[in-house]
């Protein structure tokens, strides 16, 4: 008997992956191989990026607090601690985005903190 090969769907499957690659310089656009690999190369990069993106945001997260604490004389890590103590659970995005756009609900924020 004749050995039978799935073409339609290993065809189907360079051509999702040759999809991807549009848009890229040179021979990774257009050669099987090296296409593969740079696609490979991208998805990794796009995985690992997801978590940078997650440890920047909280950095700029915790400048921004920093900056709005300075204010009114505490450091980031008393205000922290002060706010932990106290029990109130505002995480650090929204304490972030009230010291940047609401700094008067900052301000009553630090003062029930340190009250």
């Amino acid at each position: 008997m004749p050995r039978s090969v799935n073409h339609v769907a290993s065809r189907a499957k360079r051509k999702n992956l040759m999809k991807l690659a549009k848009g890229y310089f040179g021979r990774r656009k257009n050669v099987w191989t090296v296409a593969k690999n740079a696609i490979e190369k991208g998805l990794v990069y796009a995985y690992i990026g997801r978590k940078q993106k997650k440890r920047s945001y909280r950095s700029l997260w915790i400048t921004r607090i920093n900056a709005g604490t300075r204010q009114y004389g505490m450091s980031y890590s008393q205000f922290m601690g002060a706010v932990n103590k106290s029990g109130i659970t505002l995480n650090r995005k929204v304490l972030a985005d009230l010291a940047l756009n609401h700094p008067d609900a900052f301000k009553a924020v630090f003062d029930k903190v340190t009250n």
